[in-house]
């Protein structure tokens, strides 16, 4: 077992990453940025600036903001002005009623908002709201992660941003600890199953997105997948994130700054413990190896780049998956090696309600790369971007994610702000 230091470190990182959120992270994270500017001037603004990082416009522009109805930035930073409270964190705009929808709705109408890219910056995640009333001003600044606030701005664009301590991952320290660490000690994981399947759920009273998760339970669907684990796999996990995607006033836990990857991470594990009947203690800690996995991948990807978080948060239940069929470390590490030689390179362009269908695709591709594990198989080391140390298979992931990738990620920018109205 590794020792007390270690693991309470882990744990911080876990507390750290894995956090409730309602709605979208990017839309919620400029919310939150507007509403701790609006604290800082002491009250309601009369104009309101946002410069932004391409990725956080990118992921902000075609999501639903939770129980409004509409999509996009300017009504969340209206709100974020408006009731958003800072110590509620991704939580920011959940004191939202009916009242302050139609004042946030004036408040967009009269145009007193600004969104424009904020030039120079190194940083994928970068929000600078000013906010201005008379003649006062105040400025907020996100960088680095969703919630982490930053003082001095030119630091940021130079990409010198601080990132708070923590301990670095590799694949064997993820796996050792989840399959060994006191159950008492790693236990809080299980609140991602009580809000991630809730949302499942909840989504099922509301017609979301493009409703995937319903009409795979339906029946003309059934007849092609059948009543079976992988037919409720899917339907639950992308349930949840038609409704997160739909604007669904429904908390999700999140990983690394992504509710859709917290529900990645999370559902797929949960039903397949379920109807494979494992115990409570195999659920929690695959659902520790899931999470941890994916914030491992995230250490050196980054919170936000041009590869789909699909992609990280199924490595993640790939191996929570392969733990729960009896599957050892080196059957573990060749489930992540079999993601990777086939999911590699599905692009991100933004969060939007068709993100449903993405999930869908890694949770296919994690059960069959943890069903091939279990039987011995494993993309060799020559075989494309496979390695024979999984740590560096998933280096050269995110290399391609976070540095190859980032001209394609100016493309779909790009592309998605010049669309003919």
């Amino acid at each position: 077992m590794l020792n007390t230091e270690i693991r309470n470190q882990i744990i911080a990182l876990v507390h750290q990453e894995v956090v409730p959120a309602i709605g979208c992270t990017e839309p919620m994270c400029v919310a939150l940025c507007t509403a701790k500017a609006t604290e800082q001037l002491g009250c309601r603004p009369e104009r309101i600036e946002a410069r932004l990082s391409a990725n956080i416009l990118k992921n902000a522009m075609s999501v639903g903001i939770p129980g409004t109805g509409m999509i996009g930035l300017p009504i969340a930073i209206a709100l974020g002005a408006l009731i958003g409270k800072s110590e509620y964190q991704l939580e920011v705009l959940k004191d939202l009623t009916p009242e302050a929808l139609e004042e946030g709705k004036r408040f967009v109408a009269e145009d007193r908002i600004d969104i424009k890219l904020k030039e120079g910056v190194c940083d994928k995640l970068y929000v600078e709201m000013t906010v201005f009333a008379g003649d006062k001003k105040e400025t907020a600044i996100i960088a680095g992660s969703h919630t982490h606030f930053v003082t001095d701005a030119s630091a940021v664009q130079h990409g010198a941003t601080v990132k708070d301590d923590e301990i670095a991952l590799n694949m064997q320290l993820v796996w050792e600890f989840s399959t060994t660490a006191p159950l008492e000690e790693i236990q809080f994981i299980e609140e991602a199953r009580k809000l991630n399947m809730n949302a499942a759920r909840e989504s099922l009273k509301g017609n979301y997105g493009h409703n995937l998760g319903k009409t795979i339970d339906r029946p003309l669907a059934k007849g092609i997948f059948g009543n079976s684990i992988y037919s409720h796999i899917i339907s639950r996990t992308a349930s949840a994130c038609d409704a997160r995607m739909g604007g669904a006033m429904i908390p999700v836990m999140s990983n690394s700054g992504s509710g859709n990857q917290g529900i990645c991470a999370t559902n797929p594990v949960c039903v397949y413990a379920k109807e494979n009947e494992n115990t409570e203690e195999e659920l929690i800690r695959a659902l520790m190896l899931s999470h941890l996995t994916a914030i491992y991948i995230k250490q050196s990807l980054g919170k936000l780049s041009a590869l789909c978080g699909c992609v990280v948060a199924s490595i993640g239940s790939s191996c929570g998956i392969t733990y729960l069929m009896g599957g050892d470390y080196a059957r573990i590490c060749a489930s992540v090696k079999n993601m990777i030689a086939n999911l590699t390179g599905m692009i991100c362009d933004g969060a939007k309600p068709s993100c449903s269908l993405k999930i869908t695709s890694g949770v296919s591709t994690a059960l069959l790369s943890s069903l091939l594990a279990m039987e011995g198989k494993c993309v060799s080391s020559g075989e494309g971007i496979v390695d024979n140390s999984v740590d560096k298979s998933i280096r050269n992931l995110t290399n391609i994610g976070a540095d190859a990738m980032c001209k394609t990620d100016d493309m779909v920018l790009n592309i998605m702000t010049h669309k003919e109205k």
